[in-house]
């Protein structure tokens, strides 16, 4: 048996009166009593129907007494993400509140960003060993680097426990690595020629929050963290800049989120590290959501471990290092960016499916002609190393498909009946452009003309997305040169842009009496002095101020 010291028991045991405060478990509670069994309510697919699906219209109706429709983007950002969260089968919550089951469709686009398509090779390309270290550290890790203890202590979950017995020591179930890499490292590294050590895991982190938001911010999460150790300060800071880099490339390349990077305040850096950068995303409700960081953590902890080495001239010296990481926050991140009021909209290069294959039939003797062709289309666009899935369920309407897979965010839908199989032509429509704009009828079934028209679909809409994010962002950023414009922005629920040289007091000040943070000082920065906008001082910097997740 293992026991677990927890921050508060009570916690677990809520009244009603806090569900104001913890939304979510409302709306747990609300999907007991009406759990989902359709979507939301009369598509733009559905409306703008082909000849072929026309019917469709009619039928969709007399699936109206079961169907949840999703609770607008535009009407409640927070009800939109739950619902888009439980109805696109993305993730469930666990027995422990804050904790969270993520769903096949869910982890596939955690897959996505992991392992099949960009991150885990990146990770490896630039020199990087995947390895595992133990979830369970000794309490006395913790406590050797002074502010790291200080920073993580609120949100660890100890084990008092094991085998029934008391330990002799307490251990802290991994909140990070960087304690429990450094006992390894001071064991695996003796010289300079055992430098730079350079290793990342893929693992779960466990964090007790108190206000959880599924994917956001959980218990429990899912990431990979890299951790460095290097001969010179030059090396490592060249490190921690090159893997924000690669989550910057990352989330434009393939999540479509127009990220902006740069240096973390001394306030929010992380604790035990010199310095922190950032990528900073705006979700829908223009909220900023800190999507991945990279660490320099000098040689803080190195000399609280004592991991050094011997130098080229017989000396011996503190490895300096870094860490990084970006987890299933990612997730949460890309919901949040592209959603719209119909559900999910997935960027193609992360989308677990690119294309769904609804085949359309009225009369008995059409099904099988119709069933045929779709088959043959799904296995054109796999021998194209196109993610395509067919729907030829027959327990639904065409029309109820339709509504379940765009609020799914799939983003390019392909329907075939009688009269396509008999010109031998497709209907494909876009999840990303709404109503006729989005849909074109007689696309040729021959393999080449096909997936060449999808592949290029494909780009357009990650694409399109990006730039649409980009627009958004852009919009929503206000340049201010004043603490009093500051607070206008950002009780606009703008992010506030201005010049920053201020203390950290000043900063705690923003924080007290806005609720917006110092996100980062951005990278790209225009030239020349500038002045404070809280002090009036000079400012060589500006920084962006926004509330977060």
């Amino acid at each position: 048996m293992v026991a677990l010291r927890l921050p508060s028991v009570s916690a677990l045991f809520l009244p009603a009166a806090v569900y104001r405060r913890y939304p979510e478990i409302r709306w747990r509670c609300q999907r007991h009593v009406r759990r989902f069994s359709g979507v939301s309510a009369q598509s733009t697919a559905e409306k703008e129907a082909s000849p072929e699906t026309e019917p469709v219209r009619v039928a969709a109706r007399k699936d109206r007494d079961e169907e949840r429709r999703v609770t607008p983007l535009s009407q409640d950002f927070n009800a939109w993400y739950n619902d888009v969260i439980a109805d696109a089968e993305l993730a469930d919550y666990g027995p422990v509140r804050g904790t969270m089951v993520i769903r096949p469709y869910g982890y596939a686009i955690w897959e996505a960003i992991q392992i099949l398509d960009y991150l885990n090779v990146k990770i490896k390309e630039t020199g990087h060993s995947n390895m595992y270290f133990p979830q369970f550290i000794p309490y006395s890790f913790i406590e050797k680097e002074a502010s790291h203890v200080e920073g993580f202590s609120p949100e660890l979950a100890v084990v008092t426990i094991g085998g029934g017995k008391e330990l002799e020591e307490k251990l802290v179930v991994r909140p990070t690595s960087e304690t429990i890499v450094n006992h390894m490292f001071s064991q695996w590294i003796h010289s300079y020629r055992d430098l730079p050590l350079m290793i990342n895991q893929w693992a779960n982190v466990t964090r007790w929050e108190m206000r959880t938001k599924p994917f956001v911010r959980t218990l429990e999460f899912l990431w990979q963290e890299g951790h460095t150790a290097h001969a010179t300060p030059e090396e490592a800071e060249k490190e921690a800049l090159q893997m924000i880099d690669v989550y910057t490339k990352f989330a434009y390349d393939q999540a479509a989120i127009p990220v902006i990077t740069g240096r973390k305040s001394e306030v929010e850096t992380f604790a035990g590290a010199d310095r922190t950068y950032t990528i900073e995303a705006m979700m829908g409700d223009r909220k900023a959501l800190q999507a991945g960081t990279s660490h320099n953590l000098g040689q803080n902890f190195s000399r609280a471990f004592g991991t050094q080495f011997t130098d080229e001239n017989g000396q011996r010296q503190h490895v300096w290092q870094t860490s990084w990481a970006i987890s299933t926050r990612f997730v949460g991140g890309i919901i949040m960016t592209h959603g719209d009021d119909a559900g999910l909209m997935l960027p193609p290069k992360i989308a677990p499916i690119q294309v769904i294959i609804i085949p359309i039939w009225r009369k008995a003797d059409e099904q099988a002609g119709v069933l045929n062709a779709a088959s043959s289309v799904a296995e054109v666009l796999k021998s194209a190393s196109i993610k395509v899935q067919l729907d030829d369920s027959d327990q639904r309407t065409p029309g109820w498909k339709f509504n379940f897979w765009e609020m799914k965010g799939v983003p390019l839908r392909i329907e075939i009946g009688p009269r396509d199989v008999s010109s031998g032509s497709v209907v494909i429509s876009r999840r990303d452009v709404p109503r006729k704009q989005g849909k074109v009828f007689g696309i040729s079934m021959e393999p080449s003309i096909l997936v060449a028209y999808v592949k290029d679909k494909l780009d357009e809409i990650q694409s399109s997305l990006l730039e649409r994010a980009k627009s958004f962002r852009d919009s929503n950023i206000v340049d201010v040169s004043s603490y009093g414009e500051l607070k206008k922005a950002i009780s606009l629920g703008k992010w506030a842009r201005g010049p920053w040289s201020a203390s950290d007091a000043e900063e705690l000040k923003v924080k007290e009496e806005t609720g917006a943070t110092l996100r980062c000082f951005p990278f790209e920065q225009s030239p020349g002095m500038k002045t404070c906008l809280m002090t009036g001082n000079p400012a060589e910097e500006v920084a962006i101020f926004a509330k977060s997740y």
